[in-house]
């Protein structure tokens, strides 16, 4: 008959010691973390209406990267205040990081798209538009109607989606994913509108 171990009774450990050995982070923390601190950047941009004040917080990828803030919201969902913030920062640092090519795919999106094209309004669709319209977007999250502002980031999604589809043909996932984070955008401006945004 082959050895069978003997059942030992567990070791009582100090909770210190269980500290060190769980996970390295507290997930309801983390949770916590995200929806407070999207919320009280909502919050801090609409309630000062200062200029200076929306320019810094337009630019917080600038100070404190973006890997800062997929950290903190990436992982919520895309319908969520943390979710849609980090989006929307995401969309804007895309566009600007290649302006040449955003305005180039939302040039090739408007025939296809012109509804959303009119709700998004870079006209005429060349880089310096682009820019505009991505940061006057990102303007809009704290200085005007929120609602509008991701309205507006859903159909200017929408343009560039058609457009990567035109000129990379055999490439739709790139397109797809811009639709999904259109569909999120504009499924968010709902939530808001109905106090469901959190």
């Amino acid at each position: 008959m082959p050895d069978v171990p003997t059942p030992r009774r567990p070791a009582l450990r100090d909770s210190a010691m269980l500290d060190a050995v769980g996970e390295g982070s507290d997930p309801v923390a983390e949770l916590h973390a995200a929806h407070e601190t999207a919320a009280v950047l909502l919050g801090v941009g609409r309630s000062e209406r200062d200029p200076e004040v929306t320019q810094r917080l337009m630019s917080v990828v600038d100070e404190v990267g973006i890997t800062t803030l997929a950290d903190l919201w990436a992982t919520r969902p895309a319908r969520s205040l943390p979710g849609v913030l980090y989006r929307l920062y995401v969309l804007r640092e895309w566009a600007l990081a290649d302006l040449d090519m955003a305005a180039r795919e939302y040039a090739a999106g408007v025939h296809y798209s012109e509804p959303n094209h009119a709700v998004a309004g870079a006209d005429p669709t060349g880089p310096d538009e682009v820019r505009t319209v991505i940061d006057s977007i990102l303007r809009g999250v704290f200085e005007g109607d929120f609602g509008i502002a991701m309205e507006r980031a859903a159909a200017f999604a929408r343009v560039v989606s058609a457009g990567r589809d035109f000129l990379h043909t055999g490439d739709t996932r790139r397109a797809e994913r811009l639709m999904v984070l259109a569909d999120d955008l504009a499924a968010s401006a709902r939530l808001w509108r109905a106090g469901k945004l959190d």
